[in-house]
C-alpha cells in the first residue's frame, strides 16, 4: 500500500474527443499541483494530438484504440486487445505503474482501465454526458467511484458509488470566470471590439446540419441584426459552402474550420448556437453564455438530445430540434436571447446555478482521499456518506516499457 508521504501516480484515459479529453486534463493539473506523477493515455485522432503537443508535466501515452461503430466489430476487437496489452505493458514499468486509473470514457478508457486494475491500482471513472456511455456502463461495476455531470446520471450507473461533482472544464476557459474582456478578444480575432458576437460551432464531431440550418436562416438574421457579427466554426467538410453565404457580410463573419484557441471565440460571443456535448455546455454555464443548442441527431443512445433537455428544463438554453426545426424556428429563438431581455437574464442566473467552478479539484481531491485514507470518511458533496476500503497492495513489476512513452 502506498504510504501517505510518497509520491502518488495517476493515470487518466481521456483520448477519443475534446469532451473526454479537457476534462481529463483539467483534472490532471490538478493532480500535479497536489504533487503526484500523472499520465495520459489518449488515442491517435488529431485533436488528441493536437491539444497534448503544448502540455508540460505530464507523461504522454498514444494507446491504438479504434472506437465500435459502423458495425466494425473486427477492428474494434483487434484495437482493444492490442491496446490493453500496451496498457498492461506500460503499467509493469515501476516510474508508470498507477496508484490509480481514471477514466474518463470513450473508447480508449477501457482496455487501461482493465489493465489497471490487474496491476493492483484503484480504478474511477467519469461521466460528463446525463446517458453514460457504453464503456463506463460496462466499467462501472469496477469502478472504486464513478463520478458524474449530471445527477440524473447515478441512478443509471451504480448510485452507492456515484458522486456528482460536475464537468471539470479547460484552464483556458476556467481563467475567464475570473477575467472576462469581450472586446478584447473580438479585436484579437479581426472583428470589432464593440458589436455582439453570435458564435455557431458544431463541437470535434462535426456540423453538417447545424451549418444548414444556419446558413437558411442567415439572411433574414444578418438583415435584422445590421450590427452583428458571426463567427462560424463550420468543419472542413462544409468549409467553402459556409464561407460562400456569408460572402456578402465581409469582416462581419470569420470562418474557420475549428479554432484551437475556442477560449477566445466564447469569451467574444454573446450568444452561441451548439450541438450539446456535455463538455461544451460546460463551458457554456462557467461563462453564463445563453445558447441555442441542437442536439446531434446521431449521438451514441441520442445522449446530446439528454444533455440539451435537461439545460432546457433548468432554463439554462433554448433547444432545437435539427430535423424538425425551421429557420423561422431559430431566428425567434436568437430574438428571444437578445440583450437585455427577461429571457437572457433569467438564463444566465440558471447558467450560474449549474456551474461547477470545482469540478476538477474535487475529483481529485476524491480520487486522493481514497489512496491516502484507507478508513472510513465522509467526502462533502451531493451525494450519500460513502465508506471506504482499505487498499490492496499492488504487486511489485520490473519490466521495462520500450518506447511507447514520451515525456513533455
Amino acid at each position: 500500500m502506498t504510504s501517505p508521504g510518497s509520491r502518488l501516480t495517476v493515470s487518466i484515459a481521456c483520448g477519443g474527443t475534446g469532451g473526454h479529453l479537457f476534462p481529463g486534463i483539467a483534472v490532471g493539473r490538478e493532480l500535479l499541483a497536489e504533487g503526484c506523477t500523472v499520465s495520459l493515455l489518449v488515442s491517435p485522432k488529431e485533436i488528441d494530438q493536437t491539444a497534448i503537443a503544448g502540455l508540460s508535466g505530464f507523461t504522454i501515452a498514444t494507446l491504438p484504440a479504434v472506437g465500435l461503430q459502423n458495425r466494425n466489430h473486427a477492428a474494434f476487437l483487434f484495437a482493444f486487445v492490442k491496446a490493453w496489452r500496451v496498457s498492461r505493458r506500460l503499467f509493469k514499468t515501476p516510474s508508470l505503474r498507477p496508484d490509480a486509473l481514471l477514466a474518463m470514457g470513450g473508447f480508449t478508457a477501457a482496455p487501461p482501465f482493465l489493465a489497471a486494475r490487474q496491476s493492483g491500482a484503484l480504478t474511477f471513472l467519469h461521466e460528463s454526458n446525463l446517458i453514460p456511455g457504453r464503456a463506463n456502463r460496462f466499467l462501472t461495476r469496477w469502478a472504486r467511484r464513478s463520478f458524474t455531470g449530471f445527477a440524473e446520471t447515478n441512478h443509471l450507473l451504480r448510485p452507492s458509488h456515484c458522486l456528482c461533482l460536475g464537468t471539470p472544464v479547460r484552464d483556458s476557459i476556467a481563467r475567464l470566470r475570473v477575467h472576462h474582456d469581450a472586446a478584447a478578444a473580438r479585436t484579437s480575432l479581426g472583428l470589432h471590439p464593440l458589436h455582439p458576437v453570435l458564435l455557431i460551432t458544431g463541437g470535434s464531431q462535426g456540423a453538417r446540419g447545424l451549418n444548414r440550418l444556419v446558413l437558411a436562416a442567415l439572411a433574414e438574421i444578418a438583415r435584422s441584426e445590421p450590427t452583428l457579427q458571426f463567427i462560424h466554426l463550420a468543419g472542413s467538410t462544409d468549409l467553402e459552402e459556409v464561407r460562400a453565404a456569408y460572402a456578402t457580410l465581409g469582416n462581419r463573419a470569420l470562418i474557420l474550420p475549428f479554432l484551437a484557441e475556442m477560449n477566445l471565440a466564447l469569451e467574444a460571443a454573446e450568444i452561441v448556437i451548439s450541438r450539446s456535448g456535455a463538455s461544451s455546455m460546460a463551458e457554456l454555464a462557467a461563462l453564463r453564455l445563453p445558447s441555442i443548442l441542437v442536439p446531434l441527431p446521431s449521438s451514441q443512445d441520442n445522449h446530446q438530445f439528454h444533455n440539451a433537455r435537461s439545460f432546457e428544463r433548468a432554463g439554462a438554453a433554448l433547444r432545437l430540434d435539427q430535423s424538425q426545426s425551421t429557420p423561422n424556428d431559430l431566428i425567434q429563438a436568437l430574438r428571444s436571447l437578445k440583450s437585455p431581455t427577461s429571457a437572457r437574464i433569467s438564463m444566465r442566473e440558471a447558467l450560474a446555478r449549474l456551474d461547477t467552478p470545482t469540478a476538477a479539484a474535487d475529483v481529485a481531491t476524491s480520487i486522493l482521499q481514497h489512496l491516502r485514507e484507507p478508513f472510513t470518511q465522509t467526502f462533502q458533496s451531493n451525494s450519500p456518506t460513502v465508506r471506504l476500503q482499505p487498499r490492496v497492495p499492488r504487486s511489485v513489476h520490473s519490466e521495462s516499457l520500450g518506447l511507447l512513452t514520451s515525456k513533455v
